[in-house]
């Protein structure tokens, strides 16, 4: 996998070998940072984390910190190492955990920007429906979802925007003020 755009554009990582995670695709993860622009100083939590490639693509378009959550060791190990390699640990911090149990432990911090691409094939929604917690007043939830699937529904949150992509589909939430 590679990095598309921003400071570190061109650089490869690696991915998760196995069946657990599916690495989102390079037009998917470019749409994401499309649609959000400019993303300067931002923080990020990169929930359903899988190689990390959504919190290395933010930090390379500018975003200033993000948490990475990966509950499968396999997975949560190669985040480690594309960090290292990365040379950015001074910005991504991995964290071993399921998104629910994470949040249990962290209800107060908040993230300018919130990126979810759980399983599609056994959907976590008790983790995504406590993502909104973690949203500061102005910030963006980014959900990936199954294509065909009507899109979740966030206490709290509404619908911005929907790209679709055949098999998979991007959500863009905003707090309701």
């Amino acid at each position: 996998m590679r990095v598309i755009a921003g400071r570190l554009g061109g650089r490869n990582f690696a991915a998760p070998h196995g069946h657990r995670t599916h690495p989102m695709s390079d037009k998917m993860r470019g749409a994401i940072f499309g649609v959000l622009g400019d993303i300067k100083g931002l923080t990020v939590l990169d929930a359903f984390a899988g190689s990390g490639a959504l919190s290395f693509e933010a930090i390379s378009r500018g975003a200033k910190s993000a948490v990475a959550i990966e509950v499968d060791k396999g997975a949560h190990t190669v985040i480690k190492q594309n960090i290292q390699a990365l040379g950015i640990a001074e910005q991504v911090k991995a964290t071993r955990a399921f998104a629910n149990a994470w949040s249990t432990r962290n209800q107060a911090q908040l993230f300018d920007l919130v990126l979810a691409d759980p399983p599609f094939d056994d959907a976590p929604y008790r983790d995504l429906k406590i993502l909104p917690r973690h949203l500061t007043p102005q910030g963006t939830l980014v959900l990936a979802w199954p294509g065909q699937a009507p899109p979740l529904k966030f206490d709290g949150l509404q619908e911005v925007k929907v790209k679709n992509y055949g098999d998979g589909q991007l959500v863009f939430y905003r707090k309701v003020s």
